[in-house]
């Protein structure tokens, strides 16, 4: 695999039910981040990128649902999201 520039391995935040309250109970973020990306690149790039300490990465690779409009079926791109573990004392506020 090609070195990742750092800005390009995160993609975005998941915001959802499920990763609000995994947030709060565990102090974990979820991110989409790119489908090229290893472990090891995404724990560099979200270090560097938000000055934090990471302490593990778990990773999975998201199929793309099969969409339905009319008779036409329309396949969403598969996307891999990343938890992410931050070590104690260690935050990242995405509020403001």
């Amino acid at each position: 695999m090609k070195k990742l520039d750092y800005t390009r391995v995160v993609l975005g935040t998941v915001v959802s039910e499920k990763s609000m309250r995994i947030n709060e109970l565990n102090k974990q973020i979820v991110l989409k981040v790119d489908k090229r990306s290893t472990k090891s690149c995404i724990k560099n790039a979200v270090e560097k990128l938000f000055e934090v300490k990471v302490k593990s990465v778990h990773v999975l690779n998201m199929t793309g649902k099969t969409k339905r409009a009319g008779r036409v079926l329309r396949k969403k791109p598969d996307w891999k999201k990343a938890y992410i573990i931050l070590q104690p004392g260690y935050d990242i506020d995405f509020t403001g």
